[in-house]
């Protein structure tokens, strides 16, 4: 079963990018430094920022939808991202060593199945969700600290 996880888009956030201290504030957003990697995972490139790279830190509506799984949380989102990763049956460097949990839902956004997958475990979890036919796409989080990490969706196949 083909899947494919896209990082957010740029356009979603670029307005962002370089603005001052105080006008991020008033939209509730903390300009960050990287202080280690991994760390820092940006959900546009999806991979974890290097030492020194500044990132925002952002609330963020993952899960949009009218009903009680909509979901908002804290993500983090480079500066200096120019393009969002595109993924077809390959994972992103920001699962690598990190406990995720993946959240199945169906087309009307309720949920209907779940898994934490461990490392090495990711890609065999996410096929035997989608193994089901109700699933319509999983989200990714972080097990730790629970915020959004991508949306994974089904591939056309070739």
């Amino acid at each position: 079963m083909p899947y494919q996880i896209e990082g957010l888009p740029v356009e979603r956030f670029a307005g962002l990018f370089g603005a001052d201290t105080a006008a991020l504030a008033a939209q509730g957003v903390v300009r960050v430094t990287a202080q280690h990697k991994p760390g820092y995972p940006c959900r546009i490139t999806l991979e974890d920022a290097e030492p020194g790279e500044t990132l925002l830190l952002v609330n963020y509506e993952d899960h949009p939808v009218a009903t009680p799984y909509r979901n908002r949380y804290a993500i983090y989102v480079r500066e200096a991202a120019l393009a969002p990763a595109k993924l077809v049956d390959t994972l992103p460097a920001i699962f690598e060593n990190r406990p995720i949990a993946l959240r199945a839902f169906d087309a009307n956004g309720m949920l209907q199945n779940a898994a934490l997958a461990l490392a090495g475990d990711v890609d065999a979890q996410i096929k035997r969700l989608f193994a089901d036919p109700a699933i319509a796409y999983l989200q990714a989080h972080n097990a730790a600290h629970g915020c959004f990490a991508a949306r994974i969706d089904r591939a056309a196949a070739d």
